[in-house]
């Protein structure tokens, strides 16, 4: 795994490698299913990501996630005590 923080964009970069030579699949598992949810959980919560090659067998899944929270309705800013 490889994680690095880039802080003029504000990304925190995810990378996981493994030799498996299959494409990862984004499912559409059942709520009484274990697994399945790993790229659902990725796609909603990364700004950007995708699968590169490795070297040797095996591929590499990356993410990037914003470090500055998204605002949310209803939440009042320190600042100007105003909600958002």
């Amino acid at each position: 795994m490889f994680l690095a923080c880039d802080d003029d964009r504000r990304i925190v970069r995810i990378e996981v490698t493994d030799t498996h030579p299959a494409l990862p699949a984004r499912l559409a598992p059942g709520s009484d299913e274990d697994g399945g949810r790993g790229l659902v959980l990725v796609d909603a919560l990364a700004v950007d990501w995708g699968v590169r090659d490795r070297l040797g067998s095996g591929k590499t899944v990356w993410a990037e996630c914003t470090t500055v929270p998204a605002r949310r309705a209803g939440r009042a800013t320190a600042a100007s005590g105003t909600a958002t």
